[in-house]
């Protein structure tokens, strides 16, 4: 099918040169088919050949999308409308010659996942992250750049973006950084805001929520988003710095979209299939409270690794253990701080990340630096070849979770806590926006802590693997850490079919019982002592009808061999977190105050 449009866009929209300038129009005629029709007048180019790209990258995240591959139907005119020479230097690339400083683009861009990451546009919305959605050129990169939304009309659609607004629908950003890291949601959603006083200066914090929901339940979800502001601007005692004085939640609840939440300088994305009526309202929050804690710890307390941020490679940081992992156990704390969950939904909550984390083999291979380099292998990257990430792998956000848990326990016994450290660091590193290493992490937990617990800490949980003492961290606030170890274990997760087979899911724990038996992910057992699995049986409850120490003959295939080893059951290694008063012991006075202290409870 012809495109009319793209000339007909450059004859009706006026051209106006500025200095070094990027100027963007976006309309969304083919929603339904999930296409952007996009043009860009690119001014003042001083170079023979222009080169603009699509980007591999995108703020927040650390692996390689390649969004070029969204892209067709592109053309390059001069200012008259006359065809330019065009060629691909790169999948990424398009060159550009024989203009006269003047270069007008267009294409059409093809969207159809609402997430941090990508941009989706159907006739529900237009939700744009900047690097899926326009090109750019590196040469003008420091230049302004200015886009005009053509929003869908008949469709209600409204504009929320942190963009600086022009006049009607055209937002402007001082440079590429700023325009990139600008999520846009075009949508029918419903805008809530309250004003918050910090330091010298009032914030309007507001949410964009485009949902299938009610104005009550938006009105009832917007309570809790408060609560959690409030919370979080406690630690450090301010919010930042929000340009122009905003910050925007840019939220999209609604089956099209994909669960996601991604930081920016002055705007979050949340995403989730859940509405709020359905769940959402207790479950979305978790991402409202990680996302805002993020405009303090990776937004302006950034590592020198991510700064500036590279738009055309993966971004490598070892400081994400800090940056993801730390913001990570402020999640759930924060939430049990603002009211949103009870002491004991907050400490039994904990369980999960302790255990994937406690009982990984990974720690072995990397430590949590080593494990940040990971990123760009893992932070939705794609891969065709089986990965050993089982055995190799601990998310960086769990880790640093736990680790930053264990700080926070083990500075409260000496009379301090990681609230304080984290308004250090904030006001060292981050209300300047001075870029940090690992170095200056742990002087400044020396320049805290002293010294002596500042090099334990970062010697052994940090430059090593070691894990810190749960065991007398949790007691000194009350709480429980409960190891099941009368459970039988086994080493691997099944799934069993219609045809009482067990399908071995993914590469079998080191050092377990199924690991040393040689089973392995892909092995289908047939049967254990002789017997194949019943139909909706769980292998769970039936590795729990044994005892440890039992020892089974597994036959299973393997590349459609039938073979046979034996397992010997061993001690459970999974842990539960409970509060000690649930265990009939009642905490002592002074255990209560600092449990109390610690999730600052009335």
């Amino acid at each position: 099918m012809q495109r009319p449009f793209l000339k007909l866009i450059f004859l009706i929209c006026p051209i106006i040169l500025t200095a070094q300038s990027s100027s963007y129009n976006i309309s969304f005629d083919n929603a339904v088919h999930h296409e952007a029709e996009i043009t860009i007048l690119f001014s003042e180019v001083e170079k023979d050949t222009l080169i603009v790209q699509m980007s591999r990258s995108s703020p927040g995240r650390y692996a390689i999308h390649e969004f070029a591959k969204n892209v067709y139907n592109f053309k390059a005119t001069d200012e008259e409308g006359n065809s330019l020479n065009v060629f691909r230097p790169d999948p990424s690339k398009w060159g550009i010659t024989g203009h006269k400083g003047v270069v007008k683009i267009g294409y059409t861009l093809f969207a159809n996942r609402g997430d941090g990451t990508y941009s989706q546009v159907d006739e529900t919305h237009a939700h744009l992250n900047m690097p899926a959605t326009f090109m750019f050129a590196p040469q003008l990169s420091n230049g302004k750049h200015k886009v005009q939304f053509n929003p869908r009309n008949d469709l209600n659609w409204k504009i929320a973006t942190q963009l600086v607004l022009e006049e009607g629908t055209t937002y402007t950003a001082p440079n590429l950084q700023y325009f990139m890291d600008s999520p846009t949601e075009i949508s029918d959603f419903g805008l809530r805001s309250f004003e918050v006083d910090s330091e010298d200066a009032t914030y309007t914090i507001q949410l964009a929520l485009h949902h299938n929901g009610t104005e009550e339940e938006l009105n009832d979800y917007f309570e809790s988003v408060k609560k959690v502001v409030l919370a979080e601007k406690e630690v450090f005692g301010e919010l930042p710095e929000f340009d122009n004085g905003t910050y925007t939640f840019l939220a999209c609840y609604i089956p099209n979209a994909s669960g996601d939440g991604m930081e920016h300088r002055n705007s979050t994305v949340l995403t989730s299939t859940r509405s709020l009526g359905n769940g959402g309202l207790t479950r979305n929050i978790g991402t409202v409270s990680h996302e805002f804690f993020h405009a303090w710890n990776v937004e302006r307390i950034r590592p020198t690794s991510l700064e500036p941020f590279d738009f055309t490679t993966s971004n490598m940081s070892g400081e994400l253990w800090f940056a993801e992992g730390f913001t990570s156990y402020y999640t759930g704390l924060i939430l049990c701080r603002a009211g949103l969950r009870t002491a004991e939904q907050y400490v039994e909550g904990l369980k999960g990340t302790f255990n994937y984390v406690w009982n990984s083999p990974a720690r072995k291979f990397f430590n949590p630096i080593e494990m940040s380099y990971q990123a760009p292998f893992v932070d939705a990257a794609t891969s065709v070849d089986p990965v050993n990430r089982a055995n190799t792998f601990i998310s960086y956000y769990s880790y640093g979770s736990v680790l930053g848990l264990a700080l926070d326990l083990s500075l409260r016994e000496q009379g301090l806590n990681l609230d304080d450290y984290m308004r250090l660091i904030w006001t060292t590193f981050g209300k300047n926006e001075t870029p940090y290493t690992i170095e200056d992490l742990h002087k400044s937990l020396n320049k805290y802590a002293g010294e002596a617990f500042g090099n334990n800490f970062f010697n052994n949980f940090i430059y090593q693997s070691k894990m810190p003492d749960y065991n007398s961290l949790f007691a000194t606030v009350g709480v429980k850490l409960i190891r099941h170890s009368e459970t039988p274990y086994f080493g691997a997760s099944l799934s069993v079919k219609d045809d009482g087979s067990g399908h071995i899911l993914s590469s079998t724990r080191i050092g377990s019982p199924a690991y040393v038996a040689g089973l392995e992910k892909g092995d289908i057992i047939k049967t254990i002592n002789g017997q194949a699995f019943q139909k909706d049986q769980s292998f769970t409850d039936l590795i729990k009808t044994f005892k440890i120490g039992d020892t089974l003959e597994v036959v299973y295939e393997r590349f459609g061999e039938a073979h046979t080893s034996t397992v010997k059951l061993g001690p459970g290694k999974q842990y539960s977190i409970e509060l000690q008063e649930k265990n009939g012991d009642t905490p002592s006075a002074e255990i209560l105050k600092n449990r109390n202290a610690w999730l600052k409870m009335k």
